[in-house]
């Protein structure tokens, strides 16, 4: 090969092989002889490179400056089904599609800029299906730098691309369902809460583009099949995974090849439907109504004949209202409220009931804090005796002084602490501060022995040794135990298992009082009444309904002369529920249609009422009236023989200084209302 000027050049690097000298240009016989030398070194060059050309296992290719092969070794015939003879004057197009060539890059190259380019470029098998290859090309020049042509190094890239692409799925995709998975969900969700470029370049704007990009809207049901895990826990895992198949099957068929919407499965048994550009939240519930009666037909898994419900939760919003996280945490959210509300439902987000629970959340979260902080108080409830009108005790009644939300009454917070194990700091504090409290009651008042009662949830029994609690709490106080009163309602003593009882019976061993809360509401067991360790029964406010009417003129003793000035009390809880309230409305006045049933109601009360007292009075227990409101209730309530009552009637709940002034004065002052 010889350039412009006549210059040797070697056909693998375009270097002159001499200065300047050609073989066969006549001269002395020492020059004929060099110039033999220089033949036979020219050859045995281009061999080498014929060998490494043609023997490579990599394709390579010279293309002209006119983009047509000048040559092409057999290993890049082979990788696209061609032969080398048929290859040379092809247009490199015809196997090499030219859309996403890099023209910057091979600018680049012309120009000096850079040695070389590598590309991933799908080439033309004559067959016709794509072989995936790394093209690396390379610039060779003349001794005057002009390009000569392009060396293309062809390695096949198929096996390792199918194994990215085998990867990808993988990553994308449930292994079990063959559904799209969790990550993959997200970067469809990602992508449909990006602004479009329409309304990037008008945010802020006028015009009909700004206003259609904000009108965008993305919606999700998320759905969790209910009762699947007894499914797995008794049929077995693998009876489950080819139920969840067989769902993900139906769902796929159902929605997917019908609406083009992505269905997902997010992680066990919960699968998520996403609607994109969706036009309105009866879109979504619709869609939601239609997995509900995909699913209603029975699913024949392994010879077992399963009926599958779902709870579903269902979000839809403009994209500028939300995040992909926060649409897919409300549409979880939501998904327990459907199963909260019966299952086998859809629920559409409720930003009200969401924000409920967001409060819920964050109480649940500061409830320890608060305890360390002392943000908790005890106010304290009068039980009064119906007989003589004194004040025999006082039930203890937590309140929480939150700092944004104002005090909040037991029945905010108790239900959250028992559910996260607060309970058992809180009621310790509780129970060690009312033992304190009544100590000092004690000392002030020492004839009246004024009694404290406080709620024990049956979750401090289960994960604490209350026992123990109790007696640290009235060494440490120096209260009789005679003076303590626990409550725990009937449904906890009454539960499965034994220890409640065992650990009620060493307290009540130990002299402290044990009453029953909401008696009547729970098991009523009457025959294992007698069996139990306990000594007050506290009737649950239902059963005084009725003496609210007003009763018929009785002769004997009114309600004044049994309490003294005062009447009966009103309910209240002890240190883990809420002290009862007055009737936010007086009762209404008998229809003139219906006087009988209110007074069969009214008789059936009193009569119910009555027997509960007989009953406790003969094994040998006491009975207390909650939520007592008008001195006629008083009255009616110590007519059936009731011992102690306790409500707004007789005083409200308020700080310790209120039950030691009323026992100052001897008895508590009604309320006028």
């Amino acid at each position: 090969m010889e350039d412009p000027g006549g210059v040797l050049l070697c056909p693998t690097c375009s270097a002159p092989l001499a200065d300047g000298a050609r073989p066969g240009s006549g001269g002395a016989p020492g020059r004929e002889d060099s110039d033999d030398r220089l033949l036979a070194a020219l050859r045995a060059s281009e061999s080498r490179f014929r060998a490494a050309f043609c023997d490579a296992v990599i394709g390579m290719a010279l293309i002209d400056p006119e983009d047509r092969i000048i040559e092409v070794n057999p290993a890049f015939a082979a990788l696209i089904g061609r032969g080398v003879g048929e290859l040379v004057r092809t247009h490199l197009h015809e196997i090499i599609d030219p859309e996403g060539m890099p023209p910057r890059l091979f600018t680049a190259l012309v120009h000096g800029q850079r040695e070389r380019f590598r590309v991933e470029k799908p080439l033309k098998h004559r067959e016709g299906h794509t072989v995936w290859s790394k093209v690396t090309v390379s610039l060779i020049r003349d001794p005057a730098g002009r390009p000569l042509y392009t060396l293309a190094l062809v390695e096949d890239m198929t096996e390792q691309r199918r194994l990215g692409d085998r990867l990808e799925y993988q990553a994308l995709h449930d292994p079990l369902t063959r559904l799209p998975n969790r990550t993959f969900f997200f970067e469809r969700l990602d992508a449909a809460c990006l602004p479009g470029t329409e309304d990037r370049g008008n945010r802020g704007g006028s015009g009909r583009p700004a206003a259609v990009a904000e009108e965008r809207r993305v919606g999700v049901c998320y759905l969790d099949l209910d009762g699947f895990a007894a499914i797995n826990e008794t049929l077995g895992h693998h009876i489950g995974d080819e139920l969840l198949i067989a769902v993900a099957t139906r769902l796929r068929r159902g929605l997917s090849e019908r609406d083009a919407h992505l269905v997902a499965r997010m992680g066990g048994d919960e699968f998520a439907v996403l609607v994109t550009d969706s036009v309105g939240s009866e879109q979504l519930t619709a869609l939601a109504g239609r997995i509900l009666e995909v699913l209603e037909r029975p699913f024949d898994v392994a010879g077992h004949r399963l009926v599958v419900t779902a709870s579903i939760g269902v979000v839809e919003r403009s994209v500028h209202e939300t995040t992909p996280t926060d649409l897919v945490k409300d549409a979880d959210s939501t998904l327990y409220w459907s199963k909260a509300d019966g299952r086998a439902r859809w629920t559409l987000y409720d930003p009200d009931r969401g924000a409920h629970q967001l409060t819920r959340q964050l109480l649940a979260t500061a409830l320890r804090p608060a305890l360390e902080r002392g943000e908790f108080t005890i106010e304290y409830q009068p039980l009064v005796g119906l007989a003589d009108g004194a004040v025999h005790g006082a039930e203890a009644l937590v309140r929480w002084r939150h700092p944004r939300y104002g005090t909040l009454s037991p029945d905010r917070f108790i239900p959250l602490a028992e559910e996260s194990g607060a309970i058992v700091p809180l009621g310790k504090w509780v129970l060690e501060e009312s033992c304190r409290q009544a100590r000092q009651w004690l000392t002030e008042f020492p004839d009246t022995e004024t009694f404290v009662s406080v709620n024990l949830a049956a979750r401090q029994i289960w994960d604490s040794d209350v026992v123990a609690d109790v007696a640290r709490a009235l060494d440490s106080t120096g209260l009789p135990a005679r003076l303590l009163q626990l409550e725990i309602t009937e449904s906890a003593l009454l539960g499965p298992g034994g220890r409640p009882l065992q650990a009620l019976q060493a307290l009540a061993d130990m002299g402290v009082r044990i009453a029953i809360d909401d008696f009547g509401t729970g098991y009523s067991n009457l025959a294992y009444l007698s069996r139990l360790p306990v000594h007050v029964l506290k009737l649950d406010g239902t059963f005084i309904e009725g003496f609210r009417d007003p009763a018929p003129p009785t002769a004997g003793h009114s309600a004044a002369a049994a309490v003294g000035a005062g009447g009966g009390g009103g309910g209240g809880a002890s240190g883990t529920s809420s002290a009862t309230s007055p009737a936010t409305s007086s009762a209404p006045a008998e229809r003139p249609a219906l006087p009988e049933l209110h007074s069969r109601r009214r008789d059936a009360d009193e009569q119910i009422v009555g027997a509960m007292v007989q009953l406790a009075h003969t094994l040998g227990l006491t009975v207390t009236a909650e939520g007592i409101e008008s001195a006629a209730q008083a009255e009616r309530l110590r007519l059936t023989g009731c011992d102690t009552a306790q409500g707004w009637y007789f005083a409200r709940p308020g700080e310790a200084e209120l039950v030691a002034a009323i026992l100052r004065k001897g008895r508590p002052a009604p309320s006028r209302r």
